[in-house]
Order: C-alpha cells, then sequence, then structure tokens
C-alpha cells in the first residue's frame, strides 16, 4: 500500500504554511469573486519552486521526445512527485476548492490534452507558458443543449476552409474560461453532407489563443459553490483557424481523434475528483473533531455523546475508503497502468457522494452554526455538491461502470 514518503510529508506541512498565511485570509474575496485564484496560485508555485520544476521537467521530456525516445513516469505536471502532486489538490480542496479546481483544469486537462495529443511543434508552442502558469488554460467541451451527451449533442462545428478551418458555435460551464490564455475547444466536422448524422461526425480539437477574432469570453457565471473558481461561456463567430492549432496537426491517426483525446481527460479529470473530495473530507472531519470537543450541551462536550461519535466515525470510515482510492491511483500511475475510464468513473461517483454525505453531516453537527458562512462547513457543503456534477454528473458515471463491467 503506498504511504507518503517524508518529503511528501514535509512538503505537506510546508505547503498548509502557505495555506494559512496566503489562502485563508482570502477565501472571503476569493469566493466573492472579487479576487481571481491565479495570482495566489503563481505565488504558490514561485513559493515552492514548482514553476522551475516544471520547466526543467517539461525541457527534459521535450529533449527526449526529439531525440525519438519516449518520455518517463508522471509528476501530474508539476515536476515533483506524484505525492507532491496529490497532496498539493488535496490540501488546498478543503480551503479553496475552486483554486485547486481552476489549476487543475489548466495544468492537468489543458497542458495535459496538449502533452499527450499535440505534436513536438505544438507542445514548444503551448506548454512551456501552461506548464508554470504564466499563462491560464481552459479545456471546452460542454454546450448549452449537450449535458452528459459531450459528443452526440454537440452542435459546436468546424468546416475546412481551403487549408484552414472555421469555427462556430457555443461552449458553456467552462472553468477559467473568462480570463483563459490558451483554450482546448472540441468541435464537430462539418464536411456539408446531410446525409452524415450529425451525430456520428468526427471530432477534432483545437487550440486557440485569448484574443483571437471571433472568439468571445463571458464574465464569469454566479454559482453555488466551487466559487473562486471563475467559470463562464465561450463564443465562436467565424473563428479562422490555421492546421498548425489542430491538436496533432492531422485529421487521421489517433492523435487527431477527438472523442479519444477527451476520453483520455474524462479519466484524468475523475481520477482528480477524488482527490478533491479527500481534501473535503479530511477537513470537515478536522472541524467536526475540534467543534466536538469544544461545544458543550447540558454540561458536557458533545463528543461524549453517542450520536455525535457515530457522525464522526462515518466521517472517518469515508475518509479511509477515499484515501485507498487515492493511494491506489497513485500507485497505478507509478506502475504505469492508467486507471481505465470505468474504474476512474466509480472513483468519481464514490468519492463525491462520500464528500457531500460527510459535508452536509457536518452542517447538521454544528446544528444552527453549521449554517453560518463564518464556519466554514457551510462553504464545504456547497462545495462538495459541485463534485457530483463536475466532470460528468454522478448518474452518467453508471452508465461507464456498466459499460466497463458488461465488456469484460
Amino acid at each position: 500500500m503506498y504511504e507518503w514518503s517524508d518529503t511528501d510529508l514535509m512538503f505537506r506541512d510546508a505547503l498548509r504554511g502557505f495555506i494559512e498565511k496566503e489562502i485563508r485570509p482570502h477565501v472571503d474575496s476569493l469566493e466573492s469573486g472579487e479576487l481571481p485564484p491565479y495570482d495566489i496560485i503563481r505565488k504558490l508555485y514561485a513559493t515552492f519552486g514548482i514553476d522551475e520544476m516544471a520547466r526543467e521537467s517539461l525541457e527534459r521530456a521535450l529533449a527526449k521526445e526529439e531525440r525519438g525516445e519516449k518520455p518517463s513516469g508522471s509528476s501530474g505536471g508539476t515536476g515533483g512527485s506524484p505525492g507532491m502532486a496529490a497532496l498539493l489538490n488535496i490540501e488546498i480542496a478543503g480551503v479553496s476548492l475552486g483554486l485547486i479546481a481552476s489549476l487543475g483544469v489548466s495544468l492537468g486537462l489543458t497542458a495535459g490534452t496538449i502533452r499527450s495529443r499535440g505534436t513536438l511543434a505544438q507542445k514548444k508552442r503551448w506548454l512551456p507558458e501552461l506548464v508554470t502558469f504564466e499563462k491560464v488554460g481552459a479545456w471546452a467541451i460542454t454546450e448549452p443543449d449537450s449535458g452528459s451527451d459531450a459528443f452526440g449533442g454537440m452542435k459546436t462545428t468546424v468546416r475546412r476552409d481551403g487549408e484552414d478551418y472555421i469555427l462556430n458555435g457555443q461552449k458553456t460551464f467552462i472553468t477559467n474560461g473568462p480570463y483563459a490564455d490558451v483554450i482546448i475547444v472540441y468541435a464537430k466536422l462539418d464536411e456539408g453532407d446531410p446525409s452524415v448524422d450529425r451525430r456520428d461526425r468526427k471530432v477534432l480539437a483545437f487550440v486557440l489563443d485569448k484574443g483571437m477574432e471571433g472568439l468571445t469570453q463571458s464574465p464569469p457565471f454566479k454559482k453555488m459553490g466551487m466559487n473562486s473558481s471563475p467559470t463562464g461561456e465561450l463564443f465562436f463567430d467565424n473563428v479562422r483557424l490555421t492546421r498548425d492549432r489542430l491538436l496533432g496537426e492531422t485529421e487521421e491517426g489517433g492523435r487527431s481523434d477527438g472523442k479519444d483525446s477527451a476520453r483520455e481527460s474524462f479519466a484524468t479529470e475523475r481520477i482528480g475528483i477524488a482527490y478533491l473530495a479527500l481534501g473535503i473530507i479530511e477537513q470537515c472531519l478536522k472541524l467536526c473533531t475540534e467543534y466536538a470537543k469544544s461545544r458543550k450541551l447540558w454540561g458536557k462536550e458533545i463528543a461524549q455523546f453517542q450520536l455525535i461519535q457515530l457522525k464522526l466515525a462515518e466521517m472517518e470510515i469515508a475518509r479511509v475508503n477515499v484515501r485507498n482510492m487515492v493511494f491506489s491511483a497513485i500507485e497505478r500511475a507509478q506502475a504505469g497502468k492508467p486507471v481505465s475510464l470505468s474504474e476512474a468513473s466509480a472513483m468519481k461517483l464514490y468519492s463525491s457522494r462520500a464528500a457531500t454525505e460527510v459535508a452536509m453531516e457536518a452542517v447538521q453537527l454544528f446544528g444552527g452554526n453549521g449554517y453560518m458562512a463564518e464556519y466554514r462547513v457551510e462553504q464545504l457543503a456547497r462545495d462538495a455538491k459541485s463534485l457530483m456534477i463536475y466532470a460528468g454528473s454522478n448518474e452518467i458515471q453508471v452508465t461507464h461502470i456498466a459499460k466497463g463491467l458488461l465488456a469484460q
């Protein structure tokens, strides 16, 4: 069984110090949307040297690729150990879920997709500033009418125009959308053949840059939770895309398959939900344990009441189960045995449910205080609920889990 290394634990303790000094005092400003999360993330990167580690790691990987060698290992894009990458997600999620969601989409989905699907030239063009967080990334697949039917319901299209493509359509619920510098967009190829069912058309992925003519990025939405992560809409009005913006720079072959690319990212994103859920569960358990020891009723600490003990015990069970899922995912990544989409969906379904149940029980344990924003379990409950919808609704996870089982 995987365990945190001494180096991981040293990093965790230092990270907690950074959180107390640089993140927790700004939570209200982050939650209100007054303060976008990006400068705090950049300060985090600079403080721990993550930007330099990521830059050096990328340079080594690109040099290997130039020599025709296969890059080795995975560090979650930070250049550090898998344990450090996991702890970064877990520790920050319990304080500001949106902040780590914005980081995860920029680094894990945007940079990760370019890293796995882009040509060497595309990696050199976009990755250096993404992996160091000098630029913010967004990953755009969801549309207003598609919901969980991401591919079949997709209406955003590209059509060929000579050597270029013309992009039209709309994306919604896009993390970092309002501020993103680099955006990966999935679109259906419209070849002008009415006999081809729109649902069956090829999906291609393109890389866009902020400020391109015809691209509009909406202001941030107001949301129930995950408020420190700006979410918005993207509009495409005859955006001209040169072929060097097509991921893989060809419509043929594995790199160009947008559906395949998105599914690969779905698995990564859903595994990440378990990390975020663990952060919320751990924070809820910490706050509830402290509160149970300090709150007195009928002359006793409420921690002495069996009903309170039951709530704490069930929170601990959830923590252990989700932590073991996280450890298993880290082990698999280190061994080069990636988690399948169906397994990732199972992790997402269970961990998001567990985090939501724990957070709602935390509110209940705090009673009236739990309903007040100053006690923070109220924020954790709203944030936890987003995990049941984010990265694909929990209902669609059931389908992917069942498909994986039935395919065996």
